[in-house]
């Protein structure tokens, strides 16, 4: 008797997490961590009577300078580098870091801050709205309970309570925000092996630092600093205590850390884990400030962390084995850095 040998049964693939995706993963979690400490450490020198365009023209400015020797160091006088990566670093600087950093500003002088935090934070709800524009496919299910779980965590995380009056003009300011955080994610995310992370934080620092003061110089945005001892953690500190951690830890750190885990898990993924800044920004408030968070905020961080696993658990769904058989991605497997033009 001849034994015939049974064909495999194909079975549904089965996702695998990457390490790749899996060091992305604690990257970006770090990366929120540490530009959750930019409101505590900068509070202190608002309220010794720096204006925020002050604090955040010192805050990008410290931070392209610190970051300039390792980027030259880096490009090892490769300047044609910079030269064929010029629109992400200018779209960085301009839109991811500039605007994004004024247009929040300009929204918090007209809406209380957690409004124009909340409005910020819509961009990983816009980035959902805008690859289901550019494929053609509504997003799938976990994506819309992880982004609509996440909504309600970060309303209930800011605490948004009692009679607030809304004006038109801060609202347009506050999406103008998500744009630019938007512009961020899909920069960063993009894959592109010739500039290094650094070098990318470097450019869009520079260029956003070179914007900011010139709307200093033009008046547009104010500049006032004041250098006295500041509060921090319950203990008068001097003023450059709170500017040093917040241009080395939530701005150098923070956006070299954003731009690689940005690239290692696509603009999506990156967007809405760091929706958990919001998390940490409390958590550092409670730490240095003494601002305990409220029941209700501790129960929004769990529909934000909620809705940080649907969205992650979406991707890990989707994922297929390669199969040189198929020649073309299906619209709703391809990446948000897919949607950016070479």
């Amino acid at each position: 008797m001849t034994v015939v040998p049974l064909a495999p049964v194909p079975s549904r693939p089965r996702a695998v997490l990457r390490p790749q995706a899996l060091s992305g993963l604690w990257v970006a979690l770090f990366s929120s961590a540490v530009f959750g400490t930019s409101g505590a450490f900068a509070k202190p020198l608002l309220e010794a009577g720096w204006s925020p365009g002050a604090a955040v023209t010192a805050r990008l400015a410290g931070a392209a300078l610190v970051l300039l020797v390792p980027a030259l160091t880096m490009l090892r006088g490769r300047w044609g580098t910079v030269g064929a990566n010029w629109r992400p670093i200018l779209l960085l600087g301009v839109f991811g870091v500039a605007v994004c950093q004024f247009a929040y500003f300009q929204a918090v002088e007209r809406l209380s801050v957690g409004v124009a935090l909340l409005l910020e934070y819509l961009a990983p709800v816009l980035i959902v709205l805008l690859l289901w524009v550019r494929t053609g496919r509504r997003p799938r299910r976990y994506t819309t309970a992880g982004t609509l779980a996440a909504l309600v965590g970060l309303v209930l995380v800011l605490n948004l309570t009692g009679d607030q009056a809304v004006d038109p003009a801060g609202v347009l300011w506050g999406l103008g925000a998500a744009a630019g955080l938007v512009v961020y994610f899909f920069v960063t995310a993009k894959a592109n092996d010739a500039l290094p992370p650094l070098v990318l934080a470097t450019g869009g620092l520079w260029v956003g630092a070179l914007l900011m003061l010139l709307l200093g110089a033009t008046g547009l945005l104010p500049m006032e600093a004041a250098f006295g001892a500041v509060p921090l953690a319950g203990t008068p500190v001097p003023w450059w205590v709170p500017l040093g951690a917040l241009v080395l830890l939530a701005t150098v750190l923070a956006y070299v850390t954003g731009i690689v885990a940005a690239r290692a898990l696509g603009s999506k993924v990156a967007a809405f884990i760091s929706l958990t800044e919001v998390l940490f920004a409390v958590l550092w408030a409670w730490l240095l400030l003494g601002e305990l968070p409220l029941p209700v905020q501790m129960l929004g961080g769990a529909f934000v962390i909620g809705g940080v696993l649907l969205v992650r658990a979406d991707e890990l769904r989707a994922g297929k084995p390669k199969d040189p058989e198929l020649e073309n991605p299906e619209p709703e497997d391809l990446e948000p850095r897919d949607l950016l033009p070479a």
